[in-house]
């Protein structure tokens, strides 16, 4: 097939850093953009980042020739590209203001940014778990003037490590959980060389991601109604988030409760054979195996299961019966890949199969 031509806005910072990764040799996409604020426009991709390069594996050299344009050049960049992904790092009225523009310049975005996640016929996905919130995308470009422009969002990292157990649980009619999470430096963008004061350290404050944490799940598990996304009621979720001195990978430590009793065998069962549209259709960025449950007692640990399935994949362990709540469990995601950019292009090929973004 013909390679979508992809741009990426906010190509300079550590979650644009790993867009370029995963898109390097992807089979449906081809970066055809780079783009960044005014600074780092003119120069090659390479001297934009030099000394910024954050992520553990090396730079692509394709892309290290490759001028950086203007985010702000919205019609030249829409005019050279199918789609774009957003990891843009400005203010969030700024960020809504330039998603839309791209969006009313008829190129779809598919957004890393959290600017749109509560705006009501913006579509915030999570591909295995709800992707029928897609079909809100014609109520939205009809408020936006569209033929082929919208916006789509996925959800803060930090819930990938516990709200996929959750769903495939629904059945058992969870109502109420407690959750805390543990997250890693990289979730701030930040490395140990910037950022050495979090060695050895943690920190018991993540500005924003309590609230971001209890309520994002309500608005995936939630409806379409008169246009609009509705978030679910329940199960009613609270939370602490902590930063900790880890590179990759979000854990979770979460009680829960359910109306429908269950056996700890059923529920393994229930996760191990959770399954999506994007297993269904073989994505390419899809795991096989969404959810694996692991029986170790000191399990899942970052070192040895944060790239369980590509970094794709969640790790739940310790499920066990709680002398207060019924259940609690252990769960852990890499929240750069299937908390960021990973869940980005997963997304952006559940929107192609769709047939939501479409080659100009």
């Amino acid at each position: 097939m013909e390679k979508f031509k992809v741009g990426i806005l906010g190509a300079t910072g550590m979650v644009g850093q790993r867009f370029l990764c995963l898109l390097e040799k992807h089979p449906w996409f081809e970066i055809a953009v780079l783009a960044a604020s005014p600074r780092s426009a003119g120069q090659t991709y390479g001297e934009a980042v030099k000394g910024r390069w954050k992520l553990d594996i090396p730079m692509p050299e394709a892309v290290s020739g490759m001028i950086v344009r203007d985010v702000g050049d919205v019609e030249g960049i829409a005019a050279e590209t199918d789609f774009v992904f957003s990891a843009v790092d400005m203010k969030k009225d700024e960020i809504r203001a330039i998603e839309e523009a791209y969006a009313r310049a008829e190129t779809p975005v598919v957004s890393n940014n959290s600017a749109h996640r509560w705006t009501e016929d913006v579509p915030m996905v999570i591909p295995e778990i709800n992707p029928g919130h897609y079909e809100i995308i014609p109520f939205q470009r009809k408020r936006l003037g569209t033929r082929r422009g919208f916006i789509t969002v996925k959800p803060n990292c930090s819930i990938q490590s516990y709200a996929p157990a959750l769903s495939a649980w629904m059945e058992y009619e969870p109502y109420e959980v407690i959750v805390s999470t543990y997250q890693a430096i990289s979730g701030a963008g930040r490395n140990f060389e910037s950022w050495p004061e979090m060695i050895g350290n943690v920190i018991p404050y993540i500005g924003g991601e309590e609230e971001k944490s209890e309520r994002e799940p309500l608005r995936i598990w939630g409806s379409i109604k008169d246009g609009k996304i509705v978030p679910a009621a329940s199960p009613k979720i609270t939370s602490q988030c902590f930063r900790v001195p880890v590179l990759n990978g979000h854990t979770a430590s979460v009680f829960f409760k359910i109306r429908k009793k269950a056996t700890k065998e059923e529920l393994v069962e229930r996760l191990v054979s959770f399954r999506g549209l994007p297993q269904e259709y073989g994505l390419p960025s899809a795991p096989k195996q969404f959810i694996q449950y692991l029986t170790e007692d000191d399990r899942p640990q970052v070192l040895k299961d944060v790239d369980f399935e590509a970094g794709m994949g969640i790790s739940i362990g310790r499920l066990r019966e709680d002398s207060i709540y019924d259940w609690k469990f252990a769960g852990l995601s890499h929240n750069t890949l299937r908390g960021a950019a990973g869940g980005g292009v997963e997304s952006a090929e559940m929107l192609v199969k769709l047939g939501y973004i479409e080659k100009k």
